[in-house]
């Protein structure tokens, strides 16, 4: 008996008709023998959650660096919170949610140490620039593995490069975690940002909450249950207009009130310095790199300048602290 034909054979008779089916899925880049036991998506699911890239999520910044409280959320704690509201919204309209969760656990995988402002100052230094989800794509299809990549289907890969605001997945499953992306960091970040006494929940306008909700899980329900409903029986992934505008402009406020806060951000430009001496540093000492990097460039013919990006882009919090303090500040005399 197939497992996985079995599985395949379900999928027809229970899912939605503008569902992704497993074995319709477009493929892989390399060609591999089918697995008896999991579809082909559950397959990709799997090697995510197994690399070495997504376990690194777990000490990389969300909003707030290296914050001293256990609770605050981390780069994978985001993750899995996209996770859970994406497979909850493909549950419901009888979507593919191993493809949902494949693309859910990978969308952050290319995120760099210090949140968005290691975004930002690696976009500037590295000569082509950088973008977490273009490098995101780069982790699956070359740096994991040692340039050999995950082999990901081109469905997981569409969703996990289109997971931006402006992007356009080409699957509901992606158009799912797209939207769970926002619900998530939208609501978690609040939580937080109260948490951090940033904010209250008092201090958020009501023109928002009277629709939204006056807390993270009034806030949750109401949006994940208007994209059910607004979905149910349709080749798309909507919201109400009311309920989208109302999502729209909390995410405005929360970057003037807190994606911008001084407060929040006071550490960013000590993070700017670091990750900028750190790609100096390496960029005039290549043999300073791991083997695997320093293999990119002299047996794959990557270009030194984007390897340190690379390098640079996949260290935790911790870690690129680490090499810092290991390159730039002296040592105590032990004689």
């Amino acid at each position: 008996m197939n497992i996985r034909e079995e599985q395949e054979k379900r999928e027809h008779e229970y899912m939605s008709p503008y569902a992704s089916f497993s074995d319709e899925s477009k493929g892989r880049d390399r060609q591999e023998k089918a697995c008896e036991m999991r579809t082909i998506y559950q397959r990709d699911r799997d090697r995510i959650l197994h690399s070495k890239s997504f376990r690194r999520l777990k000490h990389k910044t969300q909003v707030f660096l290296a914050p001293e409280g256990d609770h605050y959320r981390t780069r994978l704690t985001h993750t899995l919170e996209v996770s859970q509201i994406a497979r909850s919204i493909s549950r419901a309209l009888r979507l593919n949610e191993d493809l949902t969760e494949a693309i859910a656990l990978g969308h952050d995988l290319g995120h760099t140490p210090f949140g968005h402002a290691g975004e930002r100052t690696l976009n500037e230094l590295c000569p082509s620039g950088f973008s977490h989800y273009k490098q995101s794509i780069r982790v699956v299809e070359f740096l994991e593995k040692d340039g050999l990549g995950l082999n990901l289907t081109w469905e997981v890969r569409d969703g996990i490069l289109n997971h931006r605001t402006s992007g356009h997945p080409s699957t509901l499953e992606g158009k799912v975690v797209r939207l769970s992306d926002k619900i998530a960091y939208i609501n978690h970040d609040i939580d937080d940002a109260i948490r951090a006494r940033i904010f209250s929940e008092d201090d958020i306008p009501s023109r928002y909450t009277d629709i939204l909700g006056k807390s993270t899980k009034e806030r949750l329900n109401t949006l994940i249950n208007d994209i059910i409903i607004n979905s149910l029986g349709k080749n798309d992934i909507v919201m109400s207009s009311n309920v989208h505008e109302a999502m729209t402009e909390l995410r405005k406020f929360m970057f003037a009130s807190l994606y911008m806060n001084p407060t929040a951000k006071s550490e960013e430009i000590k993070a700017d310095k670091l990750i900028r001496e750190l790609y100096k540093y390496y960029v005039a000492n290549l043999e300073e790199l791991p083997d695997n990097y320093k293999s990119f460039i002299t047996d794959m013919g990557e270009k030194p300048e984007i390897v340190v990006c690379d390098y640079i882009a996949g260290m935790s919090d911790q870690y690129s602290v680490s090499k810092f303090q290991d390159i730039f500040v002296p040592k105590s005399w032990k004689g």
